[in-house]
């Protein structure tokens, strides 16, 4: 029995008459809801049409408007962030555009352990006493009503630009730039929070010979839209195939320095080199002390600095590394203990990291199959953050239960709250019964989505070349998904320093291929010689030498 569900597209009765594409390619389109030939043609170029005019987001002219006042007047303009890699790579791409154009732009990103997300008054008034007459808020804001109008009484203006979810009434705010408000006209809305800063910049910058400070912070860009995870679709697939020729040209001394640190060499990387190497290592800062060093890496000009403060965010990650797998071992017990078949999993200690709760409470998720949140619980307060699955809309859950909530927001499948600790029982019996009633009687296994089946002979370089037509791949433009059935497993190894993948040999008549399964010793009473296998085609490198091999998903013996 496989692990998964397996959701096999079925073949197209009829695709497009386009004889220069691979007819894998256009199943692959088909898959993916790109049907019409001149939808196709856009797609697989990828290139500028892509884009769309900024102004198809709301209130646009206005904040383009009050910061040209700010620009021409000399005003100090703070850029309000958050601390994970979308906010922080949002904030430099501001400072770095504003400065860029003649003005004069401070950062300023919270610290998540004293301060917490989002605007707060404290932070206004240190603000107010540096001479800030407008803040500009990236990936946070869209919540923060009252916060706002206290800004308003100590005489700041405040542009919010940011893509959560707005769960109430908008901050009466000189511009709310935001393309999940219910008026946006932009057709895809699911741009990370540092997306929306660009085409804020874009709209921003308008002589046509400075177009360079625009293209310059594409790597940026593509660092906060891969790392938070939004659909690449769109303007966000462009953005990120753009800026990932930025990386590997090396065009950004702090991004080659985190590049060295994670031992990965520019050159060829893919959307994956962000989501593994990059990502993670920018939002260690923030995570186990404060983003500062990731924001000053990204705008480092001085190479001796700029190793200096790689080889610092190394040992952050490293630190949040250890933190995340103390956690997981602790939230493992608690959840094994209160029942891992609930419909809806809590954790939670005094002594839970807040920095960590939000990656730890997405391995948990990916482990159970079930919406997660875990707690900082605290004498008068907890810290919550959670991660869900595709069945269970997380924020709309909270929304119900925000009149215990002090705090909250976030996304259909990642969001952070507060709440008072003696309010956490109830909140936990509503959103337990919310859970109950949505999830009941359904199958909570995860399940993988299967482009095609094939044979194994299908598989080779030229249709590997074919595959890479459609990248960069990522949320919802997946890496492409294969079935092969009836395959023999030979010269099956452990490897890991904990021995916990697998490598063998995957054979079906005359043809046989390498294959790798991470985390897959865990299976090794399971996987009998002959199988049907799932599996991710993938080019690997090693001693210089290039060869194909399969990523192992899910198996099912035969």
């Amino acid at each position: 029995m496989s692990h998964t569900h397996w959701k096999i597209f079925p073949s197209p009765s009829q695709l497009p008459d386009l004889p220069d594409i691979n007819p894998l390619v256009l199943q692959l389109l088909y898959n993916r809801g790109i049907t019409n030939p001149e939808e196709i043609e856009i797609f697989l170029a990828n290139d500028e049409r892509m884009e769309l005019e900024p102004d198809v987001i709301p209130d646009m002219a206005p904040a383009v408007l009050r910061t040209h006042q700010a620009l021409l007047s000399g005003e100090k303009i703070a850029i309000y962030g958050d601390f994970d890699a979308d906010g922080i790579t949002a904030t430099a791409l501001l400072v770095e555009g504003l400065t860029a154009m003649g003005g004069t732009a401070i950062p300023y990103i919270p610290n998540r352990t004293t301060e917490g997300y989002g605007l707060r008054a404290q932070a206004l008034e240190k603000l107010r006493d540096q001479g800030v007459s407008l803040i500009i808020t990236v990936d946070t804001g869209v919540t923060a009503v009252a916060e706002v109008e206290t800004a308003r009484k100590m005489h700041m203006d405040v542009i919010i630009t940011d893509h959560h979810v707005p769960v109430g009434p908008l901050p009466a705010a000189m511009a709310v730039v935001n393309p999940k408000r219910n008026d946006s006209r932009h057709p895809l809305k699911d741009l990370a929070g540092v997306g929306v800063a660009y085409k804020f910049l874009q709209a921003l910058v308008t002589d046509k010979s400075r177009q360079d400070i625009v293209t310059n912070v594409l790597d940026l860009v593509a660092i906060g839209t891969v790392t938070d995870m939004v659909t690449l679709q769109g303007e966000n697939r462009y953005w990120v195939k753009k800026g990932l020729e930025l990386i590997n040209k090396g065009s950004r001394l702090g991004v080659r320095e985190i590049l060295r640190t994670a031992r990965l060499t520019p050159g060829e990387l893919e959307s994956q080199a962000i989501s593994w190497g990059i990502g993670p290592r920018i939002n260690a800062a923030g995570r186990v002390d404060h983003a500062t060093t990731s924001y000053q890496l990204l705008l480092i000009e001085d190479p001796q600095e700029a190793r200096k403060l790689a080889e610092e965010l190394e040992k952050k990650n490293a630190e949040r590394l250890q933190r995340q797998n103390e956690l997981l071992t602790k939230a493992v017990e608690q959840i094994n203990k209160s029942g891992p078949e609930k419909s809806i999993l809590f954790a939670g200690d005094q002594d839970y990291h807040a920095g960590v709760l939000g990656p730890v409470a997405g391995r948990l998720s990916d482990k159970y199959y079930r919406p997660v949140i875990l707690f900082r619980i605290g004498k008068e307060s907890c810290r919550g953050s959670g991660r869900s699955i595709a069945e269970f809309d997380l924020i709309n859950a909270l929304k119900a239960c925000e009149d215990l909530l002090t705090k909250y927001g976030g996304h259909t499948r990642a969001a952070g709250l507060n709440l008072a600790s003696d309010d956490l029982p109830e909140f936990q019996r509503r959103i337990y019964q919310i859970a109950s009633e949505q999830l009941e009687g359904l199958d909570l296994r995860p399940h993988i989505n299967i482009d095609a089946e094939l044979p194994l002979s299908m598989l080779d370089f030229t249709l590997y070349d074919h595959i890479q037509k459609l990248a960069p791949f990522g949320m919802g433009n997946p890496e492409p998904v294969f079935l092969t059935r009836q395959v023999s497993i030979d010269n099956l190894k452990q490897m890991g320093n904990g021995s916990e993948h697998i490598r063998c040999r995957v054979r079906q008549g005359n043809m046989a291929i390498n294959a790798i399964g991470w985390d897959f010793s865990k299976y090794l009473d399971e996987l009998t010689k002959n199988v049907d296998i799932v599996y991710k085609l993938e080019l690997n490198n090693w001693n210089g030498q290039q060869s194909l091999r399969l990523n192992l998903q899910d198996f099912s013996p035969y």
